[in-house]
């Protein structure tokens, strides 16, 4: 998810119809720049080379969206969420529409990561690997992370997990339970909402983790424009 704020003006933004290694391209209406959705900035027109504001966002099931917030505005598309066009796509082992342009078996092309870039360092997280330990203590770069899977919903989160300069070993706090997981941190012993990285009691109470850049994506898509990506193996 993108800020339309670009420079201090607004804009507004549409599917251009192109594609750069089956990643979309979008346009503005303004100044009909091409956006890359991968790169994150404009790639051809008046502001190719603008980076555009990344707004943290999750990827995850509407009940447990609801869960998180009740209040919630949804998109009225008529009764269209009762099914998924792309359902076929999904299990199917195309790379997209034009291919993958690597080769890269440490995993199946569709197989679902969660990549994350850190300064140019990036490191992709399988679901598969995840499902197993849910809480990872990473580093990526020389940035200190941790990724909290939720296999029920299928939601990845990623954050910086340091605090004032130090970094945190982070654990679950008995098992996973939805949005009421808690986390516990070795150094302080303080506890944490899993869902939005708080600190809801203890030394650290107040405190809430910085989210890491990653986003969701088959392992093809990811590899393609990541081709030194690391990769978690658990």
């Amino acid at each position: 998810m993108y800020s339309r704020t670009i420079n201090g003006k607004e804009h507004t933004f549409g599917v251009s119809g192109k594609l750069i290694m089956n990643a979309l391209v979008m346009y503005d209406h303004q100044t009909d720049t091409l956006w890359s959705q991968f790169l994150r900035k404009g790639v051809r027109g008046e502001l190719a080379g603008t980076e555009l504001e990344v707004i943290p966002a999750i990827q995850t099931t509407w009940g447990t969206w609801k869960e998180l917030h009740p209040d919630t505005l949804v998109l009225d598309k008529r009764g269209r969420y009762s099914r998924d066009r792309y359902k076929g796509y999904y299990q199917d082992g195309r790379a997209g529409v034009i291919g993958e342009t690597f080769s890269d078996d440490r995993l199946e092309r569709k197989a679902m990561v969660v990549g994350v870039d850190i300064a140019g360092n990036t490191k992709a997280y399988p679901f598969r690997a995840l499902s197993d330990n849910p809480v990872v203590n990473d580093t990526v770069g020389e940035s200190h992370t941790l990724v909290y899977f939720d296999d029920s919903s299928g939601t990845a989160l990623v954050y910086d997990r340091e605090v004032d300069g130090n970094p945190l070993t982070f654990r679950l706090e008995g098992e996973p339970n939805g949005i009421l997981t808690v986390l516990v941190d070795e150094e302080t012993s303080s506890r944490w909402m899993a869902f939005n990285g708080t600190a809801i009691e203890g030394e650290l109470k107040g405190q809430t983790l910085d989210r890491a850049l990653s986003h969701l994506s088959f392992w093809f898509a990811w590899k393609d424009w990541n081709p030194d990506t690391e990769l978690y193996s658990g």
